[in-house]
C-alpha cells in the first residue's frame, strides 16, 4: 500500500466507512423492494412516502458515519481535516443517491430519480449539519422531524412558498425545490467541513 493510500484507509475505517457503504446498500434494497409493493412503477404518486423515508434513512447512515473518534487529535493535526471531511460527505451522499435512484426509475418530471436524488441530497445536508451542533448519534432527529412535518402536513399547503419548505415531497423538477434541497446541503456541508462532529464520549 502507498504511503497515501494508508492514511486514507486508516480514516475510512475510524469513521466506518465499509459499514456504511453495506448499510446504504441495504437502504436502497429495501427502497426498491417498498417501491415495488407499493404498485409506484404504475403510479408515480405512490412513490412519496418512499421518497420520504429512503433519504432519511441513508442520511441517518451517512449521520452516524461522521463521528469523530479522537477529536484532540483531528484539531491539532498538522493537515487541515475539512478537505476529508468534505470528501467524506459528498462522496457518501453522492453514492447515497447513485444506489436509491433506480428504486424510483422511469417519470422524472414526477416523482422519478431527480426527486429522490434532491431528497437525499437535502437530508444529508440537514443531518451534516445537526453533527455539528448536536453530535452524530443524534445527527438524524432533526432531518427526521422535519420530513416528517412536511410529509404530514403539506398535502392541503397552498402558495408560492410550498415548494421551497416542502421540498421533501415536492415533484422532481420542482426550481424552488431544488434550491430548498441544495442550499440545506451546501450549508451541511460547509459548516461540518469547518466544526466537524460535535464531541461525544466513546461509542458503546
Amino acid at each position: 500500500m502507498t504511503p497515501l493510500g494508508r492514511p486514507l484507509v486508516l480514516y475510512a475505517r475510524s469513521r466506518a466507512v465499509p459499514a456504511t457503504l453495506a448499510a446504504l446498500a441495504a437502504t436502497a434494497a429495501l427502497a426498491a423492494w417498498a417501491a415495488a409493493g407499493l404498485d409506484a412503477y404504475v403510479d408515480p404518486d405512490r412513490r412519496v412516502p418512499v421518497l420520504a423515508l429512503a433519504p432519511l434513512l441513508a442520511a441517518a447512515v451517512i449521520g452516524v458515519s461522521l463521528y469523530a473518534p479522537s477529536d484532540e487529535l483531528d484539531r491539532t493535526a498538522v493537515r487541515p481535516w475539512w478537505p476529508r471531511r468534505l470528501v467524506q460527505l459528498a462522496g457518501l451522499s453522492a453514492v447515497a443517491c447513485g444506489l436509491l435512484s433506480p428504486a424510483v426509475l422511469g417519470h422524472p418530471e414526477t416523482f422519478g430519480p431527480p426527486a429522490m436524488v434532491r431528497d437525499t441530497l437535502g437530508c444529508a445536508g440537514i443531518t451534516a449539519g445537526a453533527a455539528v451542533l448536536l453530535g452524530a448519534r443524534l445527527s438524524w432527529l432533526p432531518a427526521f422531524g422535519y420530513v416528517s412535518a412536511v410529509y404530514l402536513g403539506a398535502s392541503g399547503a397552498r402558495g408560492s412558498a410550498v415548494a421551497v419548505w416542502a421540498w421533501p415531497v415536492q415533484p422532481g423538477m420542482q426550481p424552488g425545490a431544488w434550491a430548498a434541497a441544495l442550499g440545506a446541503f451546501a450549508a451541511g456541508a460547509a459548516l461540518y467541513a469547518v466544526r466537524g462532529a460535535r464531541v461525544e464520549g466513546p461509542r458503546g
